[in-house]
């Protein structure tokens, strides 16, 4: 996975954390049917300085097994990826690597009590252990992934990934797609168009609410994009 280069432009605050939480309570409201949700699903959510893209993987019971959490701030920096393990619903792994710098990266496992069983931080030049106060920030954001991504999935909200061509745009999975985007977006993917060489990586949620486009960029998402024997 590549660092995005470039291009990265604050969408329309249109799923937030703020919004999945709402997406969430009607879910529960409305929820009658029996069947129950997808064991691999893809979504995403605007942070304040970044773009989260989440792949999730659940065992045949619809418990939490594997999320894959990529997010890509908006200037600079590079494109974190965290993978959060857990069995029989608890957490059991946290793994936070960096696209670009490969010497660095943060590794906790828990015990099925919760407590620490190994933990490191993985610096340039050596490695070291987390203060609790930082293994209680990467518990809570585990938590906090996994409440966004439950009120994802039960709203609907879905990731797609795509390639944009001169002007076709074709999904992951091979599908040619012209999706109802926006007036912002479509002016953002025309400016960004007008400067590429033909080739861009497009990223876009759907839901019932409509579509908003969350990246475009130099970059080929469907090289590195998750698949559920990844996971």
């Amino acid at each position: 996975m590549k660092r995005i280069s470039g291009g990265v432009f604050k969408p329309l605050q249109f799923i937030t954390p703020r919004l999945v939480a709402g997406l969430l309570v009607l879910s529960l409201v409305g929820c009658s049917s029996n069947k129950g949700p997808e064991l691999f699903f893809a979504s995403g959510y605007v942070a304040d300085q970044g773009i989260n893209r989440l792949w999730r993987e659940d065992t045949a019971q619809h418990e939490p097994q594997t999320i894959l959490n990529v997010y890509s701030p908006y200037y600079g920096g590079d494109t974190i990826i965290t993978r959060y393990e857990f069995q029989q619903g608890q957490l059991h792994l946290i793994k936070e690597t960096h696209a670009t710098k490969t010497d660095l990266g943060v590794m906790l496992r828990f015990d099925e009590g919760g407590n620490v069983s190994f933990m490191q931080r993985q610096l340039p030049e050596r490695r070291e252990k987390l203060s609790s106060d930082e293994i209680e920030r990467y518990k809570y954001e585990a938590s906090k992934v996994l409440d966004l991504s439950n009120a994802l999935q039960a709203g609907n909200v879905r990731l797609v990934q795509a390639r944009w061509r001169k002007g076709i745009i074709t999904t992951c999975a091979g599908e040619q797609v012209t999706p109802t985007l926006t007036v912002r977006s479509q002016v953002w993917l025309a400016k960004r168009a007008s400067r590429s060489n033909d080739n861009l990586g497009l990223a876009w949620l759907t839901a019932p609410q409509g579509n908003e486009l969350l990246l475009v960029a130099n970059e080929d998402f469907c090289k590195w994009e998750p698949k559920e024997s990844d996971l």
